[in-house]
């Protein structure tokens, strides 16, 4: 038996036993040294995002490989291995034209392992889902190989905890999904782990200006540390009339926060032959209003962005050298690192919207 962090519909977050069956076929199972807090894990436990099933949570983790199945062949026991939320099926035809990130064959939106089961069970013998296909919030996973991506030993997993998710969808943002080009500007809407690693992309890539937006004074202020150059508190000063007066409108507007009436906003910012770029997911079934006229007439787009447009196997490896030749600052992303146990008090925090990135290790 382990100890894992559970959610169940109408009794919420809670610390409970569970076993963990050996690897299946394709399978491996993955010792975690360290997994990330993230907005999706609160999105489940604020109703945002509808689960019925009993989970066990948790879906940005990194670790080292225990075990591996019948016919895994691309990891052995020692690997370090970063996990990969959005678990590809290999197979679909956006597979295997190079956009893993829209897999139809995935399983991971459906919180099971790709043959559809489980390996985690309550103390009464009854299946508990991995959520997106990890459940990270416990000691150890069973995972589809697909979902492991080999990485450098001298990676921290702290570091590698959040190439997992956030890091990998945000600096995927600026590099896959809009191919900010250098000298564009750009502006940041929502200083968490994600924004953050929005603004990190956009100082790799070379934008500038790159002005950051967000109602902390202490995520303003990381954000300048780590690339922005200007910030902006909107209780305090006009987003858009500065966008249009200073600015000029900017080539490129990211939302990180998921929050449709920010998205209604975008289209404001930009200049002329702009983009927007929705990098953080809203509730299920959240509406904006766009005006169409203006998209048109001024040749403006809007992007969506799921997992950065990244390639896991591809683009983990490559943000994970990039950390450890000193131009992706990750470690600063991190301001508390706790016990595994308190995962609930992590979440807590987050949907406060206290500190900046929560790891949590066993």
């Amino acid at each position: 038996m382990i100890e894992a962090t559970t959610y169940r519909s109408g009794r919420g977050v809670a610390q409970e036993a569970v076993t963990i069956a050996a690897p299946g076929p394709g399978q491996i199972r993955v010792d975690i040294r360290a997994t990330g807090v993230c907005h999706s894990d609160l999105h489940i436990v604020n109703g945002d995002w509808p689960a019925e099933e009993p989970l066990v949570l948790g879906h940005e983790a990194a670790g080292v490989v225990e075990e591996t199945g019948p016919g895994v062949t691309g990891l052995h026991p020692g690997d370090h291995v970063v996990l990969s939320w959005f678990a590809p099926c290999m197979r679909c035809t956006n597979c295997a034209a190079g956009r893993a990130w829209l897999c139809t064959g995935t399983t991971a939106l459906s919180n099971t392992l790709p043959d559809g089961t489980t390996a985690f069970n309550d103390g009464g013998g009854e299946p508990l889902w991995p959520y997106l296909g990890l459940g990270t919030f416990a000691p150890a996973v069973v995972v589809p190989e697909s979902a492991a991506v080999k990485v450098d030993d001298k990676l921290p997993f702290t570091v590698g905890a959040l190439l997992g998710c956030s890091v990998t969808t945000g600096v995927g943002a600026v590099l896959n999904t809009a191919r900010v080009p250098a000298g564009a500007s750009a502006v940041v809407i929502g200083c968490g782990g994600v924004g953050l690693s929005v603004v990190m992309g956009l100082k790799l890539a070379g934008a500038n200006p790159i002005i950051a937006v967000d109602l902390s004074p202490e995520k303003r202020a990381k954000a300048q540390e780590l690339g922005a150059t200007g910030t902006i508190d909107p209780r305090e000063t006009d987003l858009a009339a500065y966008a249009r007066d200073e600015l000029g409108g900017v080539d490129f507007a990211f939302e990180a926060i998921g929050n449709e009436k920010v998205i209604e906003t975008l289209p404001g910012l930009l200049a002329p032959g702009g983009a927007a770029v929705l990098v953080g997911m809203t509730r299920i079934g959240a509406r904006s209003s766009i005006d169409p006229f203006d998209l048109a007439d001024q040749g403006k787009s809007i992007l969506g962005c799921n997992y950065g447009s990244s390639v896991a196997r591809v683009d983990i490896p490559r943000l994970a050298r990039l950390h450890l030749a000193g131009h992706l600052p990750l470690d600063q992303l991190i301001d508390k690192v706790r016990p595994l146990s308190e995962a609930g008090a992590a979440l807590e925090e987050l949907a406060a919207g206290t500190g900046l990135r929560s790891v949590l290790t066993p």
